[in-house]
């Protein structure tokens, strides 16, 4: 229980720049036996590859918390405002438009 209260107590200091926050919309996800790292990057239209924006590296222990934090964190997100609906990915040889939530 002290764990937690700490937890919350914990301030934190952040600066303008990082406070705005940086948008991804691809995260890659790699791991070595001591670090998981992942590498947030954007994918825009026209532009040949992906850029990363930003690379976190983690320990396992804490890899593992951040997913159960997030796992958490989604499932309040659901409750409040409904279930998040994955978009249906286009498969090769579709020749039907889709927007953004995968529709034809």
């Amino acid at each position: 229980m002290a764990n937690k209260e700490q937890q919350q107590s914990l301030k934190l200091n952040i600066s303008p720049e990082v406070a705005q926050g940086t948008y991804s919309n691809l995260a890659v996800i790699s791991h070595t036996p001591t670090e998981i790292v992942l590498d947030f990057a954007q994918i825009l239209p026209g532009i040949d590859g992906a850029a990363v924006r930003q690379r976190i590296i983690l320990n396992p222990i804490h890899a593992k918390r951040t997913l159960a934090a997030l796992n958490d964190n989604i499932r309040k997100y659901e409750q409040q405002f409904g279930t998040i609906e994955e978009p249906r990915m286009p498969m090769a040889g579709d020749t039907a438009p889709y927007d953004i939530l995968g529709k034809a």
